[in-house]
């Protein structure tokens, strides 16, 4: 972990902040982990699938990243798998881009907008049962996230037409990178 930190740091000092923090975390869901699933067995029960198609699923992301240029050329990158309580893995990537990302091109690469489900039915359905939190409040008051009444994740929110925050991006990155050097 000490030679991870000092790496980053390095990448931090050569090539100036990350353009990119990118979460990934495993989805016991995944159609490859269920199909492997005996019968009466849990996805709990088989740490070493979870592993493996999670392992698998990176190195595909990556190499989306690196060969596919889905956000541009990088200049280099670096990673940080962890493991959650439940025992699910999930990753942090810290992506230097060859062009940095303006703060008016944001918006190309991040969008909070639903699929249209006629044009792209399967993205549609990921999105909708993977990414959507609720329902919440008075449609469904015993929903896990409720607490007196009230969600504790603040929803639901106003819509925003416009990325807001982009500070606060750069700050979690920074933050990241400081916590990890502690």
């Amino acid at each position: 972990m000490h030679e991870r930190t000092q790496d980053a740091m390095t990448y931090v000092r050569n090539f100036g902040r990350p353009d990119l923090f990118i979460t990934f975390t495993c989805n016991p869901q995944w159609k490859e982990i269920k199909d492997e699933l005996m019968a009466r067995q849990k996805n709990h029960d088989r740490h070493d699938l979870i592993g493996r198609v999670f392992h698998l699923k990176l190195k595909y992301l990556t190499n989306l990243i690196n060969k596919g240029k889905i956000f541009g050329t990088a200049r280099c990158f670096m990673y940080t798998v962890e493991w959650q309580k439940r025992g699910l893995p999930h990753v942090h990537i810290l992506l230097w881009l060859q062009e940095k990302i303006h703060v008016h091109k944001i918006d190309d690469l991040i969008s909070a907008e639903l699929p249209n489900p006629e044009s792209d039915p399967m993205l549609h359905g990921v999105i909708k049962t993977q990414m959507i939190h609720g329902p919440c409040g008075s449609i469904n008051p015993l929903s896990p996230c409720m607490k007196e009444g009230k969600c504790t994740k603040r929803y639901p929110r106003n819509f925003l037409k416009d990325t807001q925050g982009m500070m606060d991006i750069r700050c979690t990155v920074e933050g990241n990178l400081k916590m990890v050097a502690m």
